[in-house]
């Protein structure tokens, strides 16, 4: 009896054996069969800019890994022919559908605002862009400095806050070595709103760009900072001229129609009453 028992244990445990291995062993297969298969990706052809209306020389088919295809690429030439492509790419990187625009939204920087967005372009001098380190996908807060109406104490106020820098002069992509630049002109992507606010600011005082992280997408409120907050302490106190003399009513106490007069000579000051 307990011979059978084992006997049974022994077939059960083989067959559950095969089982197993078998299932391993079709596994195994086809994933070695998906990691030899290629498929045919659009690659750019060669470096190619921001801007470039794509053409058929611009870019090929190029065998990419099965198991590997990005999200959003494309498998036939005409799908991205005539696309304008919104950010750079080198020889032989697979074009994606993020990398670019609709067709017919134009060239250059056009192809480059997002719908419902505007470029909006403010003239600088050269101090005006944080000392040249402005660059294409800088992320900038703009600062107007300005005299409200009615009122001669200045005022500077924080208009916008994380705002992407478009161009830095002509340029549209960043210096490749990170070179400071003097630039005449900054266009930012702003959306309708905020392009009313900038160039409303631009024509009543001066702007100033402030840099700050691109990780950084916090914008707290900010209070506006007047001519008079910079100054600390009490107004200085105006010197009599040498010699002069200040008529001044003194208390009474019960003594009326009590005058003085502060001679002042100097640094000595005496007072006559009378």
């Amino acid at each position: 009896m307990d011979l059978r028992r084992v006997l049974v244990a022994l077939g059960l445990a083989t067959i559950l054996a095969i089982v197993v291995t078998f299932s391993i062993s079709h596994v195994l297969r086809k994933n070695r069969g998906t990691a030899g298969s290629v498929v045919q990706l659009v690659v750019a052809a060669r470096d190619l800019p921001a801007g470039t209306a794509l053409t058929a020389d611009d870019v090929k088919l190029a065998d990419w890994p099965a198991g590997s295809i990005p999200s959003g690429s494309f498998s036939k030439v005409d799908n991205v022919v005539k696309r304008p492509l919104i950010y750079p790419l080198g020889e032989r990187e697979p074009i994606l559908e993020r990398n670019l625009a609709a067709q017919g939204s134009g060239l250059g920087l056009a192809a480059k605002i997002p719908p419902g967005m505007r470029a909006t372009s403010v003239r600088s001098n050269e101090v005006v862009g944080v000392a040249g380190f402005l660059y294409p996908g800088s992320r900038v807060d703009v600062l107007a400095t300005f005299a409200p109406s009615g009122s001669v104490n200045p005022a500077t106020q924080t208009i916008l806050q994380n705002v992407e820098v478009l161009t830095a002069g002509e340029k549209i992509e960043p210096d490749p070595e990170g070179k400071p630049q003097t630039v005449n002109v900054v266009t930012l992507l702003v959306d309708a709103e905020d392009s009313q606010k900038l160039l409303l600011a631009s024509t009543q005082g001066t702007i100033q760009f402030v840099l700050r992280n691109s990780a950084d997408e916090k914008t707290p409120p900010v209070v506006p900072t007047s001519l008079s907050q910079l100054m600390s302490g009490s107004m200085p106190v105006q010197p009599h001229p040498a010699g002069g003399a200040v008529k001044r009513q003194l208390p009474t106490s019960g003594v009326t129609d009590a005058y003085g007069i502060e001679i002042v000579r100097g640094n000595q000051r005496t007072m006559q009453t009378f």
